[in-house]
């Protein structure tokens, strides 16, 4: 058969005939049977709402907007602007690639489990770390996007009634936010779904309102020259390049989580293409929209030094008081809020299935804790409780440490594109002995997964670099310190313990229906 033509993401392509698709005819349920698990979620998630759930995760009215200042300060308008394209066509090909594989095993273990079936010889250590560094970004970005809420939160506060925005007062907010998350993910997934499918719109319509009063309110808007071509060192490096390369945070930041329609795909009708449709258009539509927005909230800049140097922490909100006062600002603060909350709701969902289908293949400590359903909502509470506990020890730094929201963001980025990229090279060294589901690549995935490994390895040097110059205790990147402990926690239960028992995802020699009790138990 002849090659299919280039994809387009917005389309999403895929090839029902192809003699490398598995049969597309057979139900969803007997797709998990033949991937070796049973039936436990609750399937009851439309295409549409897994799609929600990741472009709830990602966000652009979190992460553009709770980064904004830290590009501000590393690279100013210009970096901003133009980084957010750049960033996006590199991560819609790590997006690609991860789709393709999605649609051959959509299961909720995700990641881990592609890493399993596509590791050589079925070397259970690929999976293994996979599902670690895909849990320590899933954590790290709830993390950062409740975080980033509650500093949103704290300014509305004080604008409202006066109460400073201090360490203190945020960390508590951040675990109002987190303790509603958990609340909110325990009362099943139906309620979820409903919630995410909101959130689609809330964003979409959200970014038109904020853009649309930012264009016609105020009577002054930045040059294009300044939007454009601005360019800012904030950091004490007086290195153009490499605070260039540091502002690219913002957007690669904003542009994660996509990998929560992989992990819904056991709760989705038709996941074998739902899943991947899932991925590929919460980045298309991501891009083009943080793109407006960027550009809006950009051109109402009115005192730029001014807006980076907010008593609230929070540039946005300054640059909403100047541009149309200080009403109408707090009522797009709301909007912004709005859609934080989503998101960070959305990624306790994604994180929480994650945890489960982990601790399903026993990967975890405490694995049958975590791997708990509740009989009456079909929904893994106690894994809802780690991820957000997790989130809340992983944000706790802030109240010392001037430059941890930068480190948690970091940590998300690097946990989360090293779990991204480990399947995509796996993948590419399968070559034409993959087998593709309904959805696929065609003769691109050679070509698009090459470039997904390339920017994954860059960015994971990248963001692991100090941010500010002079280096303090109070101002380290304490990013390499929670990367290596992780990932040595897991390095060496690996050696003392796991690689004697762990030997990938559990599942039943040929697909044969799984008891319930065994996907329980403890580590072999």
């Amino acid at each position: 058969m002849s090659a299919p033509r280039p994809p387009d993401p917005t389309a999403t392509p895929h090839s029902p005939g192809s003699p490398h698709s598995p049969a597309s005819s057979a139900s969803d349920e007997q797709r998990l049977r033949e991937l070796g698990y049973v039936q436990e979620l609750a399937r009851s998630m439309s295409g549409f709402s897994n799609f929600a759930v990741s472009f709830s995760i990602v966000s652009i009215l979190s992460g553009c907007l709770t980064l904004y200042g830290f590009g501000m300060n590393t690279g100013g308008p210009a970096l901003i602007v133009w980084g957010w394209p750049v960033v996006g066509l590199m991560t819609l090909c790590v997006g690609l690639s991860m789709a393709e594989i999605c649609s051959s095993f959509p299961t909720a273990g995700g990641l881990y489990y592609w890493a399993a079936k596509l590791a050589p010889s079925r070397a259970p250590a690929w999976s293994w770390f996979t599902g670690w560094f895909n849990f320590l970004g899933q954590v790290a970005v709830t993390a950062g996007i409740d975080y980033g809420a509650a500093t949103f939160l704290g300014a509305l506060l004080d604008l409202q009634f006066g109460l400073s925005a201090t360490p203190g007062h945020t960390v508590e907010l951040f675990a109002v936010i987190l303790l509603a998350h958990g609340l909110l993910n325990t009362l099943g997934v139906r309620l979820v779904a409903l919630l995410n499918d909101v959130s689609v719109w809330w964003h979409l319509v959200g970014v038109l309102v904020i853009v649309g009063v930012l264009v016609f309110v105020p009577d002054h808007h930045s040059s294009a020259s300044f939007v454009l071509g601005r360019f800012v060192d904030d950091t004490g490096f007086h290195s153009p390049f490499y605070v260039a390369m540091l502002g690219l945070l913002l957007a690669q930041y904003t542009l994660t989580g996509y990998d929560a329609s992989a992990h819904m795909t056991e709760e989705t009708h038709d996941a074998a293409r739902s899943g991947p449709r899932g991925i590929v258009n919460a980045i298309v539509v991501s891009l083009v929209a943080g793109w407006v927005l960027l550009l809006g909230l950009t051109f109402a800049i009115q005192d730029y030094d001014g807006e980076r140097t907010t008593g609230s922490g929070v540039p946005p909100a300054q640059i909403f008081i100047d541009a149309i006062g200080h009403t109408g600002a707090k009522l797009l603060l709301l909007i912004v809020i709005g859609a934080q909350f989503f998101c960070g709701m959305a990624s306790v969902t994604a994180n929480s299935r994650m945890i489960y289908a982990f601790s399903r293949d026993g990967a975890l400590p405490a694995s049958r804790l975590w791997h708990r359903i509740d009989p009456r909502t079909q929904t893994p509470t106690s894994a809802v409780w780690l991820a957000a506990g997790g989130a809340f020890l992983l944000g706790l730094p802030a109240l010392w440490n001037s430059t941890a929201y930068a480190a948690v963001t970091s940590v998300s980025v690097i946990g989360l594109y090293i779990a991204y990229v480990i399947p995509v090279y796996l993948r590419l060294r399968q070559g034409d002995a993959f087998t593709r589901g309904p959805w696929h690549l065609g003769r691109w995935s050679r070509l698009v997964g090459s470039v997904a490994v390339g920017w994954t390895g860059l960015i994971t040097l990248l963001f692991m670099l100090p941010t500010v110059s002079p280096i303090t205790a109070l101002s380290f990147n304490y990013t390499p310190v929670a990367v290596c402990v992780v990932l040595g926690f897991a390095g060496v239960w690996w050696l003392a313990s796991a690689r004697r028992w762990f030997t990938g995802p559990r599942i039943q020699d040929g697909g044969a229906p799984a008891d319930p009790v065994e996907n329980d138990l403890e580590p072999r």
